[in-house]
């Protein structure tokens, strides 16, 4: 099914009505005037646009349409017209010398170019071609020095350009293109038709060796195999190579086409010379990526704002697109099939992670689902002079579960999976929460503004999990449905405790202000893994910062609004935690042991997920503005009766 919708993109997109030529990336035009004069090696690179960090990518090379050749493997194999360096000109490019290949090998590769040139020259006495044949044999002769270009890599491509032709290349005239036509139907012609292709269901004869695939993330730069069979485990009864998954060269050739279509950032549009084709992959990590797109132009317009939706680019999404950020699809119904790939590069082949199939809609509906469980109040400050973005980036969730955010540190499997359950609408896997819970713990004493929305972006993760989890019957016990900002109904343990932890350390930072290290820096990990054995100390803390603000004017309101937050999230802790608590504070200048039933000895992960979103939550309230506090109020029944008998953590200090 993989292939035949990717062969069916590639007849719909146009991408192989010249099935002999091919997009391909050419970093250096070698400009060649009559009589062979090289006129100059000119590059054709540019910068793509800033990514969301303001980070510069690489400058890429232009795309051109050249002949399309077989794949390179071990053997020397030259391209017609267009190569690298140690094959066109016979010089490596490598700044090491000791690194070099040796003269006789660059020399054997440079005589495989030039024998192809020869032979279309032969068959055509094509100008360009004979300009370009005497060039390279001066070069051999020494008789013309070749200095590489500045910057030139090992793998760039070179091709030429007849000067009289200005911009086309030498493979672009019309004699060199008949005649490379008529080699590839010959090559064919020679072949029996002997299987049946697995792709159109037409007699051929199986191809050796499938086109390799560009630009998948963690690959060979050469390219890697999507099908292949390369052990003698694949040649049982009788087969041979690919025998046992048969597809037709054109098959084959338009599959390949169509994934490396998808897979790059901007490829060339068949029929409008200077555009680009809409891009059609998502990058998930270091070595994966996800590539999609639709069964009929009519379910285009999801697969043009996905990337975007996922990036939470609202310039890039039309206004009814975004209605899947709010959390509700508000779009037409839309039977369109939907497809997604999911590949991770090996320096070998590629790896398909996951292969999905669903419509338009029902897509649709499932991402507002996902953005729907990832809501949550932020902690990070907005840009200055900007507003938040209108959902969480994915990248930054992804690097959010990653040691100081290198996406390269986190396992491919847990990308995939992410954006897997939010095409599927399935649960969210258990160890990205728990994946989450560690980062947090790690990384909490950071306050960076990337460190600060690292922690939205966790706290977004562990409600996503602990949602779903609780819908699909997955959870070990039952708890209340996490919502996006603090919950004053939510009384699980681990909520409270969070909670609870917000509030010692706000108190702590009226008091002291700054210290070296904090009450959440020393025994945050420890209170939400095994909170008896931390909060009975930091509460005897507690109370002597509740003390010593009560001796200061300026602080005196806030002791009382903090002292009274925390007693109120223990009374919700249990009626027994109350009685005990009521006892030690009337008893807390005596010397006695202090309470430990008020607190369970250690959390299990849910709980520990909602300590972090507990602690996430009560954090974010403390720096809410007035009048959002107003609302919050109401939303949550709190407006009745005078401020005194609202809860204390929600009356203003």
């Amino acid at each position: 099914m993989i292939l035949q919708a990717l062969y069916e993109l590639a007849q719909r997109e146009q991408l192989v009505d010249d099935p002999d030529f091919e997009p391909r990336a050419i970093a250096w035009l070698v400009r060649v005037g009559e009589g062979g004069a090289l006129q100059g090696i000119a590059g054709t690179h540019s910068a793509p646009p800033a990514d969301e960090r303001g980070k510069k990518p690489k400058p890429r090379a232009k795309s051109f349409v050249v002949p399309r050749e077989s794949s390179r493997t071990s053997g020397d194999y030259a391209f017609f017209l267009f190569d690298k360096a140690e094959y066109v000109f016979g010089l490596d490019p490598e700044p090491d010398p000791a690194k070099r290949r040796e003269p006789a090998k660059l020399t054997a590769r440079a005589a495989l170019f030039r024998q192809k040139v020869a032979h279309c020259l032969t068959a055509t006495g094509d100008p360009g071609v004979a300009a370009v044949a005497r060039l390279l044999d001066r070069v051999a002769a020494g008789e013309e020095g070749v200095t590489l270009p500045e910057g030139c890599a090992g793998n760039d491509l070179f091709a030429f350009v007849y000067a009289p032709d200005v911009d086309q290349l030498v493979t672009s005239r019309p004699a060199v293109r008949a005649w490379w036509q008529e080699q590839r139907r010959e090559q064919g012609s020679r072949q029996e038709a002997t299987h049946r292709c697995l792709v159109s269901g037409r007699p051929c004869a199986p191809v050796d060796k499938h086109p390799p695939l560009k630009n998948v993330p963690g690959g060979s730069t050469s390219g890697v195999a999507l099908i292949s069979a390369n052990s003698n485990a694949f040649e049982s009864y009788g087969w041979q190579g690919n025998d046992n998954a048969p597809v037709s060269r054109e098959a084959a050739e338009a599959c390949s086409t169509a994934l490396n279509r998808l897979l790059h950032p901007a490829w060339p549009h068949p029929t409008e010379p200077g555009t680009t084709l809409p891009r059609r992959n998502l990058r998930l990590s270091a070595d994966t990526a996800v590539c999609y797109w639709t069964a009929d132009v009519a379910g285009e317009g999801l697969v043009s704002a996905l990337a975007s939706l996922f990036e939470a680019n609202p310039e890039q999404v039309g206004e009814m697109y975004r209605s899947i950020w709010r959390g509700r699809w508000q779009g037409p119904a839309d039977p369109t099939a939907f497809y997604a790939l999911t590949l991770t590069g090996t320096q070998g082949r590629a790896v398909v992670r996951d292969w999905f199939e669903a419509t338009v809609t029902r897509v649709a509906e499932n991402l507002a689902a996902h953005f729907r469980d990832l809501a949550i109040v932020r902690v990070t400050p907005p840009p200055k002079g900007k507003e938040h973005p209108p959902a969480l980036h994915l990248r930054t969730l992804v690097r959010s579960l990653a040691v100081e955010g290198d996406e390269k540190r986190v396992p491919a499997a847990l990308a995939t999976e992410l954006v897997q359950a939010a095409l599927a609408h399935t649960a969210y896997p258990l160890n990205l929460m728990q994946r989450a819970i560690e980062r947090a713990r790690a990384e909490i004493g950071d306050s960076g503004w990337l460190d600060l929305e690292r922690r939205d972006a966790r706290a977004a993760l562990i409600k996503a999990v602990l949602n779903r989890r609780l819908r699909f019957a997955l959870n070990s016990s039952p708890y209340p449905e996490v919502q996006p900002e603090m919950d004053p109904h939510n009384l699980e343990e681990g909520y409270l405790l969070g909670r609870l932890m917000a509030v010692l350390e706000r108190m702590q930072q009226e008091v002291l202000r700054d210290v070296n290290a904090s009450v959440v820096d020393r025994y945050f990990a420890a209170a939400s893994a095994t909170p008896k054995a931390v909060f009975p100390r930091l509460l005897r803390n507690f109370r002597h910062h509740v003390k010593k603000a009560q001796d200061d004017d300026k602080l005196a309101g806030t002791a009382r609004h903090l002292s009274g937050a925390a007693d109120r999230i223990i009374s919700g802790l249990s009626k027994e935690a109350r009685d005990e608590f009521d006892q030690w504070l009337y008893a807390r200048n005596v010397a006695l042991a202090t309470p430990t039933r008020a607190f369970p000895a250690f959390l299990p992960l849910e709980q520990q997920g909602l300590f972090i979103l507990g602690y996430h939550h009560q954090r974010a309230w403390f720096f809410m503005p007035k009048e959002e506090r107003a609302l919050w109020r109401a939303q949550h029944g709190l407006d009745a009766g005078p401020a005194a008998q609202l809860p204390a953590e929600e009356a203003e200090p």
